[in-house]
């Protein structure tokens, strides 16, 4: 077959191709050659007609009726249908990004999932926020959704960096715990022996004790952001007199279903009477600022080390006896952090360092302005016109054990599976004995993750603080009726930022440990860039969604 070049017949066909042709042509003539034939425009349209004549052979070659099915001729290859054309990949934050294979076993809870995100990020008018979720150790889903940097217009992706807040507070939690296994730190001695520089306290006149482990569970009486004492004790009153009588609530309505029986009666009026005592006759408490409105957020100032930023607070007096009374305090963990130091002998962020790299999160890093760091989003608020702004500078310096790290969703993935397969490997060792250690010994996280008596969990009323963590117990009262899952999780906080990473394990027993390794469980980690946004129930649903999907896998 005669074979005509592209170039020619593709410039002859172009609407561009006879302008093509004069400009050829006049530099032909510019060149003063021998000039071009007649049989040139001959030749040429002689090559078009043999290559439409043969496109329009292979076409009726191509529309041969296929054979019989009943009687294949077996010089004949099949037909096969040409595949559609390619589409253009998809940004790896787009809701339409193609998914993985383990993932399409998890689609209806990925969509669902991201329409509640879409629900929330609207409702709260979040610029941007970020999920990941992972399934038995492995990561499933992670995306963003809406604005990392909204004057740039860069979208939120799931490298997007964002401050943790308050989570940074269960990473300090590890560098304590491994210090405690090696044998270097004492949980009940008095921080004095580490940290001198803390001054020994006291209390009403009383001399008292601030120990390692009553920080970790804020019940060492050291005080947040709120300076005012007062307004704490009668904020303090108001809520315990409050869940006295729903308490009260409760024991009347049981004891008519049961009859009653004096006793009961006695012992609830002997409480009510030194709870009305301990109230100080104020019903309602004083008007105390929400953290957003204390000065000392937004710090400015850097500090060199955790020993030089004990002087915000160390001289300050202790607002509870310690151990008495529940009062969340980052500060007390300021104080951690220099227990850290001086027990491990390193530089409080560089033993941090060798942690995080040990658990490869390699994204996660102290929050410095000067630094470059990738990905990183930008922070908003909404001011009195309940216009979008950007958050005013911070310094977090004073802070990183309790709020001063920057992470992504990925490696708050990593972190919460290195606590979940710590916590499960003790269960799995006697089928599987080539499972290698946790991070952290199952013990040490037995105890982590055990409710700790008169304390609080702001973002789920039906648990308690443990160490570092929140935790909900396993209960159900009646049948048929809800049941509450055990889980962890904590929440956080900052300029600019709301955060939670909730840890959701499987319910196992002795039978459903064969064929299974660790960790066996759903992780959930929520990022956002707006600041006062609730997210422990969101997450806690999502958990939920994944786990019941994977329950219908067969």
């Amino acid at each position: 077959m005669y074979r005509l070049p592209s170039a020619v017949t593709t410039r002859a066909a172009t609407p561009g191709g006879l302008a093509w042709g004069c400009g050829r042509r006049t530099a032909h003539y510019r060149a003063r050659l021998p000039p071009l034939g007649p049989g040139w425009v001959g030749g040429l349209g002689l090559g078009l007609g043999l290559a439409l004549g043969a496109k329009l052979a292979g076409g009726l070659r191509g529309a041969t009726p296929a054979p019989s099915p009943t009687a294949p001729d077996p010089e004949v290859s099949p037909q096969v249908e040409t595949p559609p054309p390619k589409e253009q990949p998809l940004a790896p934050w787009s809701p339409q990004t193609p998914t993985p294979p383990t993932s399409r076993l998890y689609a209806r809870a990925i969509d669902s999932s991201r329409d509640l995100l879409h629900r929330i990020k609207d409702e709260v008018g979040a610029p941007g926020i970020v999920v990941g979720v992972s399934v038995d150790g492995k990561e499933i889903w992670s995306e963003g959704l809406g604005y990392a940097d909204v004057e740039n217009r860069v979208p939120c992706k799931p490298e997007t960096v964002m401050r943790i807040a308050s989570i940074s507070k269960s990473l300090t939690m590890v560098a304590l715990a491994k210090l405690w296994e090696a044998g270097k730190l004492d949980l009940d001695i008095p921080v004095q022996h580490y940290v001198p520089e803390f001054p020994e306290k006291e209390y009403e006149g009383e001399k008292v004790s601030v120990t390692t482990r009553l920080l970790i569970s804020h019940l060492s009486g050291i005080r947040h952001y709120e300076k005012d004492m007062k307004k704490v004790k009668e904020e303090k009153a108001y809520k315990a007199l409050k869940i006295m009588k729903e308490i009260e609530a409760d024991q009347e309505k049981e004891l008519k279903e049961k009859g009653g029986k004096s006793n009961e009666r006695n012992d609830f009026a002997k409480a009510k009477i030194e709870q009305d005592e301990a109230k100080g006759r104020n019903s309602k408490p004083g008007k105390k600022k929400n953290d957003f409105e204390q000065g000392e957020l937004y710090l400015k100032e850097k500090f060199e080390n955790s020993i030089e930023s004990l002087r915000l607070f160390k001289n300050d007096p202790l607002f509870f006896k310690p151990g008495s009374q529940f009062l969340y305090s980052t500060f007390g963990y300021t104080l951690l952090a220099a227990i850290v130091e001086r027990a491990s002998g390193y530089k409080f962020l560089d033993y941090m360092q060798k942690i995080f790299h040990d658990l490869d999160m390699l994204t996660t890093v102290q929050e410095e302005n000067e630094p470059v760091i990738y990905n990183r989003a930008r922070f908003y608020v909404y001011n009195k016109k309940r216009r979008l702004v950007n958050t005013p500078y911070v310094d977090n310096s004073y802070k990183w054990a309790g709020g001063g790290f920057l992470s992504t969703v990925g490696d708050l993935l990593k972190f919460g599976n290195a606590m979940l397969y710590g916590y499960q490997v003790g269960l799995f060792k006697n089928s599987n004995e080539n499972l290698l250690p946790g991070y952290l010994k199952p013990e040490t996280m037995v105890m982590i993750w055990t409710p700790v008596p008169n304390t609080e969990m702001s973002w789920d009323k039906e648990g308690k603080y443990a160490m570092a963590w929140g935790v909900v117990e396993k209960k159900q009262t009646y049948g048929s009726c809800r049941k509450q899952r055990h889980y962890a999780s904590h929440t956080g906080g900052a300029v600019g930022a709301s955060s939670v990473l909730l840890i959701l394990p499987e319910e196992l027993d002795a039978d459903s440990l064969c064929n299974k390794v660790p960790p066996r469980g759903i992780v959930v980690s929520i990022i956002c860039n707006m600041q006062s946004v609730g997210l422990n129930s969101t997450a806690l649903k999502i958990a939920l969604e994944f786990d019941k999907e994977r329950s219908d896998i067969p």
